[in-house]
């Protein structure tokens, strides 16, 4: 077997195992091997082939690497209990309370340590299964 068949099947065992993890850095080091698996076969040195892999692997990983940053991600839907009134059934010593809400009893905790302890609030966000309350309805 010629040592360009060896460059491109690395190549695309790479590529195929990047079908399954889809990260990117996978595919741009398959494709440096296979640029690489060129090289072997315009009968380069075996030192020439390793450097045309290497440096095309390290170009392509940090090229896919700005991509990946550069595309972000779409901020988190906000959760449709925001905005929502709650009413209180108890106050808790440690500053928390038990509030009604959706049928069904919910521990909360004040948004900040001001909020008076009144029986009417309006949920700000979530921290996990715990509402976050506040005196004020938050803006749409």
């Amino acid at each position: 077997m010629s040592v360009e068949w060896i460059w491109w099947i690395a190549a695309a065992a790479l590529i195929a195992i990047e079908l399954v993890t889809g990260t990117f850095y996978l595919l741009a080091i398959g494709v440096a091997f296979a640029l690489g698996g060129v090289a072997a076969a315009l009968h380069s040195a075996l030192e020439v082939q390793f450097g045309v892999a290497a440096l095309l692997a390290i170009v392509f990983v940090v090229l896919a690497h700005r991509w990946r940053l550069g595309r972000g991600s779409e901020p988190p839907l906000r959760s449709f209990d925001v905005g929502q009134a709650v009413r209180v059934e108890a106050w808790n010593a440690d500053g928390t309370a038990r509030v009604a809400y959706r049928g069904t009893t919910w521990d909360a905790e004040p948004a900040t340590p001001d909020v008076p302890r009144v029986e009417s609030l309006y949920i700000v966000g979530t921290r996990g299964s715990v509402l976050v309350v506040s005196d004020r309805r938050p803006a749409a």
